[in-house]
């Protein structure tokens, strides 16, 4: 059984449909990628996953238990956690006050405190900058203290939307790094990213999704070969 199942998941905006019957799964332990252009239906595959938006049809699973009827908070506490894209942080809050409100659905101090020191390890940066208010970090060390905040949760899969986004290459490759030392940890992560060069070298399988609709699914090696991909998504 899958850690993650999305099963025929359709999602509507009034009268438009953004997904049309999505199937995707994602296994314990894995990076999988979800690639696509902008309108494709990622970001609202992602929001679906953690209860932001309802489907109209179909399901989806998490360790084989629906997440359709429970709010959003509660997907939290089933171990789901999210970056979302444009980071989102409060900007009028420190970086230790925004890390530890992610850590709201987290009872046990000890596991926070322990949970905090981990962040710190992986992004030294948010150490330095702990006492500093948010909005006057950077983008990458904003990008750093969403991708924390979502940690600080302790969940077993991490939702990223576009951690690239915006970027110096320095920050990029830093980012990417530490994903592929979050996922050495266990945590499981499902990844929405433009770069997709530089997503398919990190994951181990990807699927691409166009207007909605699942087009192709394989490893990503066989997606960074492929040359139709090579075209579309890697600049030939």
């Amino acid at each position: 059984m899958a850690l993650l199942e999305l099963k025929g998941i359709r999602v509507r905006y009034g009268n438009v449909e953004a997904l049309h019957g999505i199937d995707i799964h994602v296994e314990e332990g894995e990076i999988v990628t979800l690639l696509g252009a902008n309108g494709a239906g990622k970001s609202t595959t992602l929001l679906t996953i953690s209860g932001l938006v309802r489907p109209c049809a179909g399901e989806v699973l998490f360790d084989g238990k629906s997440l359709l009827r429970i709010p959003a908070h509660d997907v939290v506490r089933q171990g789901i956690a999210q970056s979302p894209e444009g980071r989102r942080v409060f900007g009028t809050m420190t970086v230790v006050e925004n890390l530890r409100l992610g850590a709201f659905s987290v009872r046990d101090k000890a596991k926070t405190a322990e949970t905090l020191d981990w962040i710190f390890d992986l992004f030294p940066r948010l150490f330095e900058r702990r006492e500093q208010l948010a909005g006057t970090l950077s983008g990458g060390e904003q990008q750093m203290l969403a991708i924390g905040r979502a940690l600080m949760a302790q969940p077993r899969l991490l939702l990223l939307d576009e951690p690239s986004l915006g970027l110096a290459p320095l920050f990029v490759r830093s980012i990417f790094e530490t994903v592929r030392n979050i996922s050495a940890s266990g945590v499981t992560v499902l990844l929405v990213e433009q770069n997709a060069r530089a997503a398919l070298k990190l994951a181990s399988r990807g699927y691409v999704l166009e207007v909605g609709n699942v087009v192709m699914h394989d490893t990503a090696a066989n997606l960074l070969a492929d040359p139709s991909v090579r075209e579309a998504y890697l600049g030939g």
